[in-house]
């Protein structure tokens, strides 16, 4: 059994980084196995997710069973619920239960930091965040490790959790971090940005972006919600954390098509085949770029695994 506290001592951005972006690679070259994420909707106050998946064969395979109820960050809890469950590749056995929770936060956030490290300008270096809740905090930390990040902007909703997310952001970052009135306000001079809301309509719009911007879209992670607008979408070089789950789960692409901007050509290809050199990432100065993250099994898988492996590792 690996606790909330383990997975944050032990899953550190120099360890999750690396093992992210070899999963990616994997995935995109079809080493690994897995089904499309089957939801089950529970009303008002979430969903439940179930994601089954293997690394490889031979390879340690499991599930995470998930649970996302937004509103619990207002109460001091993790919107997150649940567990990763590993199996042993060779004899089938249950060997490691890891708290999912914490290692979606930050696998999420090593994910958008493998691709802003691909898709983002060398010398980008100002972030915005749309969102205040723990998905924005280790997005913060993780783009520390990829791109010399110099200034923070940040909104949200509540403009107090705003204020108090860029003091706290600031503070252990020693980046200046600032809370803006408005998202067009926050964005408007960035050159990454995270979307990490539970938006169910688009807060960010293609008119409000500089040319060279790389997006990060995140927070949205099923058919009906869309963090960002129709033409966000058509503008830029899209690429999927997995095509086929965009093609069938992404509400930011799904809008677009239906509106008939985009077909499934839009979008280019995965992250994994950009990684592996098999597909360019950005390709001018200008482009916006825009990572789609949906969030993917073998990530958590790959996680789980080294966290196991390092719990097997004698002291010292």
């Amino acid at each position: 059994m690996i606790d909330r506290d383990e997975v944050r001592a032990r899953l550190t951005y120099e360890v999750c980084i690396p093992l992210v972006r070899a999963a990616m690679i994997a995935f995109s070259q079809g080493q690994t196995r897995q089904h499309l994420r089957s939801i089950l909707p529970l009303g008002e106050k979430g969903v439940f997710g179930i994601m089954p998946g293997a690394l490889g064969e031979g390879e340690v395979f499991g599930a995470k069973l998930i649970s996302v109820f937004p509103g619990n960050f207002a109460k001091g809890i993790q919107s997150h619920q649940g567990v990763v469950v590993l199996f042993d590749g060779e004899s089938g056995a249950p060997v490691c239960i890891a708290h999912a929770g914490e290692i979606t936060a930050i696998r999420t956030a090593a994910a958008s930091a493998v691709a802003t490290d691909a898709l983002a300008r060398p010398e980008a270096h100002r972030l915005a965040i749309l969102g205040y809740g723990e998905q924005a905090l280790t997005h913060a930390r993780a783009m520390m490790h990829v791109r010399p990040i110099s200034a923070i902007t940040a909104w949200g909703r509540d403009p107090g959790r705003a204020q108090a997310f860029a003091a706290s952001v600031s503070g252990e970052l020693g980046v200046p971090a600032s809370a803006c009135a408005d998202a067009q306000t926050c964005v408007a001079e960035a050159d990454i940005i995270c979307a990490v809301t539970n938006a169910h309509d688009p807060i960010l719009f293609g008119r409000w972006l500089r040319p060279g911007t790389h997006v990060n879209l995140a927070g949205a992670s099923g058919v009906r919600p869309a963090e960002a607008d129709n033409d966000l979408v058509a503008m830029s070089r899209f690429i999927a954390d997995s095509r086929e789950g965009v093609l069938a789960q992404s509400g930011e692409f799904l809008n677009a098509k239906a509106a008939g901007l985009v077909d499934a050509s839009h979008v280019v290809g995965e992250i994994g085949q950009v990684l592996a050199g098999d597909l360019a990432g950005r390709q001018s100065p200008e482009q916006i770029t825009v990572y789609k993250s949906l969030g993917h099994v073998v990530q958590d898988l790959a996680a789980a695994k080294a966290l196991y492996e390092l719990g097997l590792a004698p002291a010292g």
